[in-house]
Order: structure tokens, then C-alpha cells, then sequence
């Protein structure tokens, strides 16, 4: 059971079926279906540098990301050979979801498009959409013949229930969507050095979910033969026990409460140094980021006159953010941004 055997191409079967499992729902009649294709991946990356080099194959030029993204989102596809478009998405007057230029964005893409959404706690902005906007997205990448395809790198973290943080995906397949999902277990399950992820494709029939994971391994082969098998494992154990499931969701959740609760103690503290700017949009945010909308220049006093260290587009990690340093780090960003 422990050998170090090589895995099949596709990876384990016994993750990738959880792992589905775990992003889908119990009861998703493609799954139950067998219309789904899924293959095990290294983490998030790899997945969607295979999917975008399907895409590439098989006729697709361009994809929609959305503006912020994840950084390495555009390096990858370009490096697949796709061009790489922008559909806005965040408000930094605002600091908020810019979702009816969202929503004019996507109904401008061209038929038959591939768009990239982040399928919860948005990385940079941390800036979801509500149930009521994804499913007028939904509306209009169906009226469109869009091709969906989801990035869901933070499950557990956006709500603090990784069942829930699937709502989007759900909702999409549910509503009759074919779309591709890509997830990484790096965040969720700890497992950062261990490149663990999922590729899988929703299907019209058995027999295409078949044709698809063949495409799939074909991509795979010449570009890292298989996926490793320790971290699997470990997802596997959890995932195959229906106690050690329950465990996850609820340490999740009490790291997201923790998160949260800092998410509040940093907008206070700011508001208690006289801050002439909102900080409401810390709070409104998910996940392990915060958006925080200081400019590059805040950034680089922060980072040489109080040694805190963010990235130049403002964004916080907030998992670094403790009940011990919250003072200080506010205190600081109160300085760069007010004490002029």
C-alpha cells in the first residue's frame, strides 16, 4: 500500500474519485453518471497548464481571465499557447466587485469562449460573487455557449465549510453547464510541497468523458508522465473517512473563524487610529488574502520603514496576520497611508 511504485498516468484512482466527490457533491448526476473525466494533477498548476494546452489543440485561441488574477494564471496559458484576455472584475475606487462591468464583460466574449473563474476566495481581491450574481453568470456564459472553466485552489477557506465553497461549481452543473474544474489540495490540506490537485472535464455522455480523459492523458505523458503519490494518499485517507471528513470541514472552519477575527481586529484598530479611509472592504473579503488598496508606494514604505512585507499590489496575506502583530501592522499601515 506504502510502495513507491510508479502511479498511472491519470494519478490514483481512488483520490481523483474523492476528489471529485469532494468538489461536485455526493449527488451529481454527471458523476453518477460517469460524464465527468478526472485525472489527478501537480496541485493547480499543472492542471491548468494541461487543460489550457487542450484547449489549444483543440481549437481555442484565447482565454477570458479576470483583472486582478492570480499571477501565474497568464504566464500559464500563454505558455500553452493561448492569448490571454481580461474581463473586469474588481473596483479599486470601490473596493468592491465591479460586477456589472463583470457581467457586460462576459456578454461581450465572443461565442464559445473559455473563461476562468475563481470558484471562491478570489485571489488577489478576496472578493466573491453572491449566489444571486453567479447564477447571472451562469445565465449569460450559457446564452453565450461560454466554456466555463474553474479555478478552486481555496475550498474550506471562503466560507469555512469546503462543501459550501462549492456552491458556484454546483450551481453551474446543475443548471446543465460543460465545464472544466481544476482544484488544488496545497492550501486546504497543508499539502504544499506535495503538489496535489485534480483535473476534470463535465461531459454530454459517458462515452465523451472517456474520449476527453484519453485527451487528457495524452497531454500528461510527455509532460510529467504521472503525478506523485504521497500527498494523495494522505488526501485519500481523509477523504475516503466520513469522521476524518467532518474533522477537515471543522478545523477549516476554525481557521477561517481566526482569519475572520483578524479580518475585523485590523479594520478596528485601523478605525481607532483615525484612518480617513474605509477599511469596510477588509471585512467584506474571503479567504487568505486581503485586498488592502494601498498603492505601490505605500507598499514599499511599509516594507522599508516597518519591515512588513506584502506584495506591490497591496494584498495581505491575512493567515500571517496575528493576534500578537495586528497592533503593529496596523499601526504601520496607518503610518504609510495617513502620516504624510
Amino acid at each position: 500500500e506504502l510502495d513507491h511504485e510508479y502511479s498511472g498516468i491519470a494519478g490514483c484512482p481512488d483520490f481523483v474519485n474523492l476528489a471529485l466527490k469532494f468538489a461536485y457533491g455526493d449527488d451529481c448526476v454527471p458523476l453518477r453518471e460517469k460524464r465527468i473525466a478526472g485525472v489527478q494533477t501537480l496541485s493547480g498548476t499543472g492542471g491548468l497548464r494541461v487543460f489550457g494546452e487542450v484547449l489549444n489543440q483543440f481549437g481555442h485561441k484565447h482565454i477570458y481571465v479576470p483583472n486582478p488574477t492570480w499571477g501565474n494564471h497568464i504566464p500559464i496559458f500563454t505558455n500553452s499557447g493561448l492569448e490571454v484576455r481580461k474581463y473586469r472584475y474588481y473596483d479599486n475606487d470601490t473596493c468592491s466587485l465591479d460586477f456589472s462591468n463583470l457581467i457586460n464583460d462576459i456578454r461581450a466574449m465572443p461565442d464559445g469562449s473559455c473563461v476562468l473563474l475563481h470558484a471562491c476566495a478570489h485571489n488577489p481581491t478576496g472578493m466573491d460573487p453572491t449566489l444571486d450574481q453567479w447564477k447571472q453568470m451562469s445565465d449569460v456564459v450559457m446564452e453565450k455557449n461560454l466554456l466555463p472553466f474553474f479555478d478552486c485552489a481555496y475550498q474550506g477557506f471562503a466560507s469555512g465549510d469546503a462543501r459550501k465553497d462549492a456552491a458556484a461549481i454546483r450551481l453551474f452543473v446543475e443548471r446543465g453547464h460543460k465545464l472544466a474544474l481544476v482544484q488544488s489540495f496545497s492550501k486546504n490540506f497543508g499539502l504544499y510541497g506535495q503538489r496535489v490537485g485534480a483535473l476534470s472535464v463535465v461531459a454530454d455522455t459517458p462515452e465523451e468523458a472517456q474520449r476527453v480523459f484519453s485527451q487528457l492523458k495524452v497531454h500528461i505523458r510527455p509532460s510529467y508522465s504521472n503525478p506523485p503519490r504521497h500527498g494523495a494518499r494522505i488526501v485519500n485517507k481523509i477523504l475516503s473517512s466520513e469522521k476524518k471528513t467532518d474533522d477537515f470541514v471543522d478545523q477549516c472552519m476554525g481557521m477561517a473563524k481566526r482569519i475572520d477575527g483578524m479580518r475585523n481586529k485590523l479594520k478596528d484598530t485601523l478605525e481607532g487610529f483615525g484612518s480617513s479611509r474605509s477599511w469596510d472592504h477588509i471585512t467584506k473579503q474571503i479567504g487568505m488574502f486581503a485586498y488592502s488598496g494601498m498603492s505601490k508606494d505605500e507598499v514599499m514604505e511599509l516594507r522599508e520603514k516597518h519591515h512588513i512585507y506584502c506584495t506591490l499590489d497591496g494584498r495581505i496575506s491575512m493567515a500571517g496576520v496575528t493576534s500578537k502583530n495586528v497592533d503593529y501592522i496596523a499601526r504601520a499601515i496607518h503610518d504609510v497611508t495617513e502620516g504624510k
